[in-house]
């Protein structure tokens, strides 16, 4: 026996789940509610379905195919224009010779359709309908029937006065073929408001039968959410794919959790699911494939469909996410929300209940949002923040992505361009690497794959090879889990605003050099990098200067490939040193809790072995990390003091250069040194730009990064290790001595939120009430005064707006401070007040 699927309906009511797929495609505990239908149809004996399609037809078809993976034969009738439930079926007459079944593919049931079908062949009926007894018939038509089942009347969408029975019309029917011979063909016309009242006048033997079971139509976002919860407490007998556990958890292949304790039945964990320490699963949680649940996230009452990542610390309660939507950390998301697919909420903001978010949005981090969110969208062309590209591994920044962003870079350079890249050690760095390198021989580009070392070898090889760019593939201080790709060009500097530009471009409109079969560029891979990088630099520092002092160390590499290269340093420059955490393929983890015991554990050892300084490396070998003879880390702030003390102190000319945010006891401890200080904008990618230019011999910020650029326009964490030592080599006293010597810096750094679209008001209305006093606009707006100075630098990245500000005294910057933080927060209220008024 055949059977008809109906599965051409929008769901308009279920939106913003069905913006972007059709109704019976809506998820039910992991499966579309269509597929459950299917599972049922095949249960019964009718594994030859015909599905009706209309609204995105191809989501359906793709997913099902021709049925090989049910065990069915599946074939499609597309609707062309909408011809209502009775001529969608009309459509298919030809392939309905004999008896056959009709059903929604978006209303979820177990109902006995073997029974619905032996009970309309006894009675010989033309038409019938499966009924099913209901506690509130009001938004469905009501089939009035006889004792003998014969259907006397019906009534579409009663009021309360009509009600004369609670058996409504599941839209289950049982045909026999002649009926569509009444089905016009030139206009919609529908089963239950046109041809079974015809039929009926007709007295065309028409039967209805109440069937037991469950049934559920799922026309909006509460009998969503309902059918689903129904399915964990078996109320409805569906076929939940994974192994059950405890009796109504249900968990799927490849889950990864620490303890099944952290999970409250009933539930529903889909295949490779993700749940980190710490993070809880409440009853009534529906959780689809691939789906990441950060440490200390608890989800309760909520359905998240597949490749969702939620955040550290958020909370869902009561809600419905769509596919791939990016909720970062500190979320709270309330009951009756409804979030489509790919959308992001920005940290710490705030869903109010019963807000709808369409797809493809994009909510600020720190937003409180009470309102639905259909056409707005915040969505940005900006592919580079501050640092490069960055994002969470397989969320932002999936494979396919960083194949884009390559081929847009590859795009932006000449056909045959060669490019440099390295990595770090997580796999996942290895994997974006990989798509990357990928993304640039498609578009014609050579590659020179270095493997694991630090950025700073890739950098060298542009400077002293010739190679026209070069990226790198690391982790976040910040956060593990996010992926950076930083892009250097010539000689070794941050990629430039042009050439970003131009990557920016090419990536977000898609237009990407393809080069045909015998243009695919090449991957090679260099040898002795390591030892030409190690040679230069030896070559530019005085060694037998450092040999004669001969220096004991503590060293943690802090699991970065610089212990791929110090090594091949420390010999000839005969330094004795202590080393720790070394490269590992075991070890992943990165960011600031990392680094902070790395310190700890070095601030120890040094006096223990009585070495004369202890340093740390970053994952990156970028920055570094000072500790002193006793033990005593040296804050960043003194730490490139200390740099431009020595420096000044050994008679070297030229020019320094800093950002515009760092303190001004630089120009102070500089004064009379014949050395230049030179401002930069407050970027990585300003401060390389100007150390590679003529006369520059050092460039710092702080954070631990330095720049020494006659040897490599970049931070580089082995290059400022080796030329401290240098500079420590002739001073007779021990580090400590040197760094009590040092001012303190009373500079204060503020973090505000500050919703983009205010950002713009803020520096506006801040220049025009500061425009009689001495101020300096290179980058944002540094205003001077006799206390100090303080700046208000809007982020490029995230809704902030940072403060500084350094007076005399420690009193005095938290006085600025707080004045500035005061007239930012005025003109926030002021103007965010006018724009809502």
């Amino acid at each position: 026996m055949k059977a008809v699927v109906m599965a051409g309906g929008e769901g308009t009511r279920l939106r913003p789940l069905t913006s972007n797929q059709p109704k019976p495609m809506v998820p039910v505990v992991g499966k579309p509610c269509m597929e459950h239908i299917l599972e049922l149809l095949r249960e019964h004996g009718m594994s030859d379905v015909i599905v009706t399609v209309a609204f995105l037809p191809q989501a359906i078809r793709s997913y099902f195919g021709q049925g090989e993976s049910l065990g069915m034969q599946i074939g499609y009738s597309v609707e062309e224009s909408p011809l209502g439930t009775a001529g969608s079926v009309r459509l298919a007459a030809k392939q309905l010779d004999e008896t056959f079944l009709v059903i929604s593919g978006d209303a979820l049931c177990d109902v006995d359709l073997s029974k619905l079908v032996a009970f309309h062949k006894e009675k010989g009926a033309a038409v019938t309908i499966g009924l099913k007894s209901v506690d509130n018939p009001l938004e469905f038509g009501i089939v009035v029937t006889d004792e003998d089942g014969r259907i006397e009347r019906f009534l579409e969408k009663p009021s309360w006065g009509q009600v004369f029975s609670d058996t409504i019309n599941t839209g289950i029917y049982v045909l026999e073929p002649e009926v569509l011979k009444h089905v016009p063909t030139d206009r919609p016309y529908d089963f239950s408001k046109e041809l079974f009242p015809y039929l009926l006048e007709m007295g065309r033997p028409m039967y209805g039968y109440v069937m037991d079971g469950y049934w559920q139509d799922i026309g909006n976002l509460d009998q969503f959410r309902t059918a689903n919860f129904d399915a964990l407490e078996e109320n409805v007998r569906l076929n939940i794919p994974g192994i059950r556990i405890r009796g109504n958890v249900w968990l799927g292949e490849g889950v990864e959790i620490g303890d099944l304790e952290q999970i409250e039945g009933p539930a529903y964990i889909g295949n490779y699911r993700r749940i980190a320490p710490g993070a809880t699963v409440g009853s009534h949680s529906v959780l689809s494939n691939s789906v990441t649940l950060r440490e200390r996230t608890r989800t309760t009452r909520s359905v998240i469909d597949a490749s969702t990542h939620i955040g550290r610390s958020s909370l869902i309660e009561g809600a419905i996410l769509g596919r791939s939507c990016d909720i970062r950390g500190h979320v709270r998301i309330h009951e009756g929300v409804a979030i489509g697919d790919e959308v992001t909420i920005g940290a710490e903001s705030v869903i109010m209940p019963g807000v709808r978010i369409y797809p493809y949005k994009e909510v600020e981090s720190g937003s409180h949002i009470t309102e639905s969110v259909i056409w707005e969208s915040r969505a940005s062309t900006r592919l580079f923040g501050t640092d490069g590209v960055a994002g969470l591994v397989n969320v932002d920044l999936t494979p396919e992505a960083a194949v884009r962003i390559a081929a847009a870079l590859g795009t932006a350079l000449k056909r045959g361009a060669r490019v440099a890249a390295s990595r770090e050690s997580a796999p996942a760095c290895r994997m974006i690497k990989r798509a990357m390198i990928t993304g640039l021989t498609s578009a014609g580009l050579d590659v020179a794959d270095l493997r694991v070392l630090p950025a700073a070898v890739a950098r060298h090889l542009l400077k002293t090879e010739g190679y026209e760019a070069g990226f790198h593939v690391g982790t976040s201080q910040a956060d593990p889990e996010v992926v950076q790709i930083k892009f250097f060009e010539q000689p070794g500097i941050q990629v430039s605003a042009a050439l970003q530009k131009e990557i920016e471009k090419n990536f977000t409109r898609g237009e990407l050099r393809r080069v045909g079969f015998g243009d695919i560029g090449s991957i090679s891979y260099p040898a002795r990098v390591r030892e030409s990088y190690a040679q230069d630099l030896l070559d530019s520092l005085d060694v037998e200067s450092i040999r004669t002092r001969g220096f004991r160390l503590v060293v943690d590499y802090g699991f970065s490939a610089a212990s791929f290269v110090l090594p091949l340093l420390f010999g000839p420059l005969g330094v004795e040193a202590v080393s720790a955490h070394g490269f590992t393929t075991d070890r992943t983890d990165s960011g600031p809790t990392l680094l902070r015991e790395a310190i700890g554990q070095v601030k120890q050892l040094v006096p223990a072995v009585g070495a004369d300084l202890g340093v740390v490396f970053d994952a990156a070998a970028e920055r570094l990390y000072i500790v002193d003879e006793r033990g005593r880390e040296i804050p960043v702030e003194q730490a490139l003091l200390l740099f431009l003390r020595l420096i000044g102190s050994n008679g070297r000319r030229g020019k320094l250069a800093f950002p515009i945010t760092v303190t001004s006891h630089v120009d102070a401890l500089l004064e009379g040194t014949g050395l230049e200080v030179v401002r930069t904008p407050a970027s990585l990618g300003d401060l390389t730009k100007a150390a590679a230019e003529e006369g520059v011999i050092f460039a710092g910020a702080v954070g631990g990064g330095y720049v020494f650029p006659e040897f490599l326009p970049a931070y580089d964490a082995i290059a400022s290790l080796c030329k401290l030592l240098e500079l420590l080599a002739p001073e007779p006293g021990p580090l400590s001595r040197l760094v009590a010597g040092l001012p303190a810096s009373t500079l204060v750094h503020r973090q505000l939120p500050c919703p983009w679209a205010l950002k713009g008001v803020v520096m506006r209305v801040m220049t025009e009430r500061l425009r009689d006093r001495k101020l300096d606009l290179m980058d944002g707006i540094k205003v001077f005064e006799e206390r100090g100075w303080a700046q208000i630098l809007p982020d490029p990245d995230q809704p902030i707006v940072h403060i500084y500000a350094e007076g005399r005294t420690e009193e005095d910057s938290k006085a600025l401070e707080a004045e500035f933080r005061a007239m930012v927060e005025e003109i926030m209220q002021t103007e965010g007040a006018a724009a809502t008024a």
